[in-house]
């Protein structure tokens, strides 16, 4: 089969290298490194994007994408626009306060929010339908966690105090926050909400905000994707008129620091491939020392400088070929079967708990990529230098 001659004398040179002892060592250990770089990289960056899609599916699932204050509420033209909006899965009246709760025994800061029989939300898909006609139609009762009843020594029932410090009202002994006793009525068994979570009807948190009903205005609005909300606000400037809020304000700062926890781990696996190419560098300065009369022989043959240095090229890139196909292959085998791999070893990093794994191939791509760029990068020098090599005063002593 025919080949271009530089291919042929590429890989001929790459399989002939592991003849050389020092030569061949230094070519194992680049493609063991870039095999082992790339294996790093898959699995953190999938266990990463695994436990950055759990969170956003636990803590923005009942948390709104965006909140919204509508001043004339379903009639303002913005409403309709929003409903129909191809990235808004719901828009519906919403109220949450952050407050204290308050039993016999202890105090702890709770997250309350209200919920509202008549409309459909992804916060009452969470529960069934006989818990939230029981909140809706009972006065002054709440769902919580069993966690938080465990942490409060309460049972269904018993009875709790909320107060929220942000609003507050004047009486003879000075300003104080307002506060009801509230009823357990519901333990929430769903691990979607989080411990400190207290749900009750939007009417019974108003009264406790002391806002009227009929000036009620909120909505909050849930999308097909939580981090497309900066592009639907570009799409309607008219949200900027208004008073909003987005998960940002509260959730922002974690998924930022995921995301860079992300980034500075990719950046220092990268750096294992990295030394893997110098190696690659340094193998092939020498196989250019060595093999400098051979070289010079192929230039009196015919073999233009250019033809030189794409011998020296494809022979860096084979061992980076062939490390980034291993570790790409090794590396998804590894990822999708890490929790079996963990289990079969003994380790185990939290009690009946699995690494959620989340394999991008976009990133997987891009890190291959990546790998074989640098691994032609690191080609350049010594398949230069070889190229100028002047074969008269190479052969001169020979």
């Amino acid at each position: 089969m025919f080949q271009p001659v530089s291919l042929f004398i590429g890989m001929r040179y790459a399989k002939l290298a592991k003849g050389n002892g020092f030569i061949s060592f230094i070519s194992f250990f680049s493609i063991a490194g870039i095999t082992l770089g790339i294996i790093a990289l898959i699995c953190v960056t999938s266990v990463m994007n695994g436990f950055e899609n759990r969170l956003k599916q636990s803590m923005l699932q009942i948390t709104p994408h965006l909140s919204v204050a509508l001043p004339d509420k379903q009639n303002h033209p913005l409403y309709q626009i929003l409903a129909t909006h191809p990235d808004v899965t719901s828009i519906s009246r919403f109220k949450s306060s952050e407050g204290l709760v308050v039993s016999n025994t202890k105090l702890l800061a709770a997250k309350i929010y209200g919920i509202d029989d008549s409309q459909d939300t992804p916060l009452t898909a969470m529960l069934n339908s006989e818990t939230v006609k029981q909140l809706a139609n009972t006065k002054y009762s709440v769902a919580i966690t069993r966690r938080l009843a465990t942490e409060l020594n309460v049972s269904v029932g018993d009875k709790i105090r909320l107060m929220l410090p942000s609003v507050t009202t004047f009486t003879p002994v000075g300003r104080m926050p307002s506060q009801r006793l509230f009823t357990v009525a519901v333990l929430l068994d769903n691990s979607a909400f989080h411990s400190q979570v207290i749900l009750t009807s939007t009417s019974n948190l108003l009264r406790l905000n002391r806002i009227k009903p009929s000036r009620f205005n909120e909505f909050a609005l849930y999308l097909t994707d939580p981090f497309k909300l900066d592009d639907l606000i570009n799409d309607m400037p008219e949200l900027k008129t208004l008073k909003v809020a987005d998960w940002k304000d509260t959730q922002g700062s974690l998924f930022s620091a995921v995301a860079m926890e992300k980034r500075i781990m990719s950046l220092l696996l990268g750096l294992i491939i990295l030394v893997a190419v110098f190696n690659i560098l340094s193998a092939l300065t020498m196989m250019v020392s060595e093999k400098q009369s051979e070289i010079a022989i192929l230039q009196t043959l015919g073999l233009t400088p250019n033809g030189v240095l794409q011998v020296f090229m494809v022979q860096g890139l084979y061992n980076g070929l062939v490390g980034s196909v291993l570790g790409v292959l090794l590396g998804l085998a590894v990822a999708l079967n890490i929790n079996e791999i963990l289990a079969l070893i003994g380790i185990q990093i939290i009690a009946g708990m699995q690494l959620p794994v989340d394999v991008s191939w976009l990133q997987v791509g891009v890190i291959f990529t990546l790998s074989i760029a640098m691994s032609y990068l690191a080609t350049f020098y010594p398949a230069r230098r070889a190229a100028k090599l002047a074969p008269a005063q190479v052969l001169r002593y020979e």
